[in-house]
């Protein structure tokens, strides 16, 4: 069971870097923190329950993605998992 659940929260670390960046990428360019959050959702399964927060600054654009990894060994978990991606933003 410990197996399984620290493959599941090595799955949500990737889930949460790929929605961070999906969600900078956008953001830091003409579609803004909407777009920003639209995509950092579609980058991560929905089970996860994805928390996509970016935020668009005059020179750098930073996404931050909280996932939450459900526990499967009684009495530990859920566990959140937080990534950051930051991107320059276009100009």
């Amino acid at each position: 069971m410990a197996a399984i659940q620290l493959g599941l929260i090595g799955y949500g670390v990737n889930q949460a870097g790929s929605g961070a960046r999906a969600a900078a990428r956008a953001a830091s360019q003409q579609g803004g923190p909407p777009a920003g959050e639209a995509a950092g959702r579609a980058a991560v399964s929905g089970w996860l329950n994805p928390n996509v927060d970016p935020v668009s600054g005059p020179d750098l654009t930073t996404a931050t993605v909280t996932v939450t990894v459900p526990g499967v060994i009684p009495l530990f978990g859920p566990y959140e998992v937080t990534r950051r991606a930051t991107m320059p933003t276009d100009d």
